[in-house]
């Protein structure tokens, strides 16, 4: 498929999982793709994988000169943007009493600060036909223990995408959130271990835990003239886990 030959595409949280897979769809599609992210290690292992249509640039969204560097990056090696896959976060599971002023910060300075910076600094860049993705959660609608901080920085990133839509009007870029639920990537499976992959799964009317390249395949819908008419939304892509 070519659905996005020649565009240019960002993807923070890009060197691994779901990241990782949705750049390898993108270029598949077409596109050229800078991924984004912390772990150099990581970055490098990708791009070897991803060919010459990657490039990585290290760094953190929570951090505005990192983003700025990003941006110089995409700017002098390719001029203008297309697609923006606002992808990195981080989410850990403090009970109500345990909840610390740390928790908040890291929580929040990555899902929602970093998201609204990743996004703002990447619009001198892009133009009509331009596409922004969020990653969203299905934690975001629904309630589970021990991660209020996760929880309501995912719903924070779904009001992102109303209230853009709304600031991006007769501009062309249109802005939607991806919603996955519990995704096989590496992280997941390495924490959760064989029993716990197949006790998130069976949570699920699908019975099972989402491969990475299914989400890929969604953000690469949602990137692609395909969605044109679409913005503001929220697609979940989580087995139904949500939705019942």
């Amino acid at each position: 498929m070519t659905r996005l030959n020649g565009k240019t595409a960002v993807i923070t949280g890009g060197a691994t999982g779901i990241g990782r897979a949705a750049a390898k769809r993108f270029i598949e599609e077409g596109a050229f793709v800078f991924i984004f992210g912390r772990r150099q290690e990581a970055l490098d292992d990708a791009v070897a994988e991803l060919g010459p249509s990657a490039r990585a640039v290290k760094g953190s969204v929570s951090d505005e000169a990192d983003l700025d560097r990003l941006y110089a990056a995409v700017k002098a090696q390719r001029g203008t943007l297309d697609i923006v896959f606002a992808n990195a976060g981080a989410g850990s599971q403090l009970a109500l009493g345990e909840i610390t002023a740390e928790h908040i910060d890291e929580t929040f300075g990555t899902n929602v600060k970093g998201t609204i910076f990743t996004i703002q600094k990447a619009l001198p860049l892009m133009g009509k036909g331009g596409s922004i993705i969020l990653t969203g959660s299905s934690a975001g609608t629904t309630g589970a223990p021990a991660m209020s901080a996760y929880s309501a920085s995912k719903a924070a990133v779904r009001n992102l995408a109303r209230t853009w839509a709304e600031d991006l009007k007769g501009t062309g870029i249109r802005v939607n959130v991806l919603s996955p639920g519990a995704t096989a990537t590496e992280l997941a499976k390495e924490a959760l271990g064989e029993e716990g992959q197949k006790a998130y799964g069976a949570m699920t009317p699908l019975q099972r835990m989402a491969d990475p390249a299914e989400i890929g395949a969604v953000a690469a819908f949602l990137a692609s003239p395909d969605s044109s008419f679409m913005t503001a939304s929220e697609v979940a892509v989580d087995g139904g886990l949500a939705q019942l």
